[in-house]
């Protein structure tokens, strides 16, 4: 699975390192708009389209038939996947944090709590979506999966205001902000495991041709 992580990357670093770059760049530029921390929900969802990136690439050089030939399972395949979304989720998170940290050592207001509450919509976001596109991704053609991965960070906003709406009905959301978005990244982790194992389901059953 190491191999098919660096095969990834390979292909998606230029992509990668523009992108976070930018997020940098953009946060310090916002923060004389807006509240520098509220990058942490836009980074993770901008990263993850290397992701994609990486898919069409497999589409277009025939990857998927190449593959069946190393001594990886399919689980290992979609795992690899997974792992590359979830780090470039991560990889967000973390270039959002730098603006925000030179921002703070020049004397910007910045709390704990706004990192915390901002980066938990982000990283939720961005597992709703990837929960819901990375399937996708192994049922339909790149141009169609494409669409869908745009469609679903609007199918994930939806989603979390649903879960905020539900939570609002047990406590007063207002009065704990972390609590209930910390229920929402751990009802997005639980759903974007379960769409691991649909998509292993998926490829297992697919024919590579």
């Amino acid at each position: 699975m190491k191999g098919i992580l660096l095969k990834d990357l390979y292909i998606a670093k230029n992509n990668i390192f523009v992108t976070v770059v930018s997020l940098i760049v953009l946060g310090c530029g916002l923060s004389f708009l807006l509240e520098t921390s509220a990058l942490l929900v836009l980074a993770p969802a901008v990263c993850t389209t290397a992701v994609f990136i990486s898919i069409t690439s497999d589409a277009g050089s025939k990857w998927d038939k190449n593959v069946m030939t190393m001594p990886v399972s399919r689980s290992q395949i979609i795992g690899g996947k997974f792992i590359f979304y979830l780090l470039l989720t991560v990889t967000g998170i973390l270039a959002a944090l730098i603006p925000c940290g030179i921002l703070a050592l020049c004397g910007t207001d910045l709390t704990f709590s706004s990192l915390c509450l901002y980066g938990s919509i982000g990283m939720s976001a961005a597992l709703l979506a990837g929960g819901i596109s990375l399937p996708c991704a192994y049922l339909f053609d790149p141009e169609k999966s494409q669409v869908v991965f745009m469609m679903s960070f609007l199918a994930a906003t939806g989603m979390i205001a649903g879960i905020v709406l539900l939570a609002n009905r047990f406590f007063p959301v207002k009065d704990h902000m972390l609590l209930a978005f910390g229920i929402v990244l751990g009802i997005a982790a639980v759903c974007f495991w379960v769409s691991y194992r649909i998509s292993v389901i998926v490829y297992r059953k697919r024919d590579i041709v």
